[in-house]
């Protein structure tokens, strides 16, 4: 397996690893578990996308560049994203719940498959889908509104509201709807990107259902 594929492979393994380790302390409720996590789930992020940078450039710096990887590569993102997401579901205290709205998510969902199908209908006509500025954008949102959504539950995780709660002695459960509405406001400019983005590559290669 080339070097490249190899990263994109740990994007993909990585994914589920994440998921079950957002969500078994939720699951269990044991604050323990919820703390481990919290130490090792923003690193695992940071990990995860530095192998979406490490795929790209061995792939160039080795001329790997292949149709397999245009597709793979794509579609290990979109199961990260989607990953990182639907864990924005939940939260470990149940005052937070949940960061995403279910609306976002499934519309997000759907612009990515999408994405995804017009890739897989390009490649078929030997049209390569190159990263468009409006969906480097988007990635960009996308992995600032994850490590905002994880800092804000690492920091629940920690137990750093009644931490602060019993120190300053001020209501720290402000924290709750602050960081909800800045959490959700990214989340809104990232569905807003997504479509644009998406949008811009219909008018540039939608000329692919044209042959269908």
């Amino acid at each position: 397996m080339k070097v490249s594929n190899k990263f994109t492979v740990a994007r993909l393994i990585f994914a589920p690893i994440f998921f079950l380790l957002y969500n078994i302390p939720i699951w269990t409720g044991n604050k323990t578990l919820a703390f481990i996590s919290a130490c090792v789930m923003i690193p695992s992020l940071i990990v995860m996308e530095l192998t979406d940078y490490w795929d790209g450039h061995y792939a160039r710096k080795h001329n790997e560049v292949s149709d397999l990887g245009k597709l793979f590569d794509p579609f290990a993102d979109v199961m990260l994203n989607l990953t990182v997401f639907i864990s924005a579901l939940n939260s470990f205290d149940a005052k937070m719940g949940s960061y995403m709205p279910l609306v976002i998510f499934v519309l997000i969902m759907y612009r990515e498959f999408c994405q995804n199908f017009l890739r897989m209908l390009a490649i078929r006509q030997g049209v390569a889908i190159a990263a468009r500025k409006g969906g480097k954008v988007k990635t960009v949102f996308y992995i600032i509104s994850g490590f905002f959504m994880l800092a804000a539950e690492s920091f629940i995780r920690f137990g750093l509201v009644e931490v602060c709660n019993a120190k300053f002695g001020i209501d720290f459960t402000v924290f709750y709807p602050c960081a909800k509405i800045v959490i959700q406001a990214f989340y809104v400019v990232c569905l807003v990107l997504s479509y644009t983005s998406f949008i811009d590559y219909l008018k540039k290669f939608g000329s692919v259902f044209k042959d269908m």
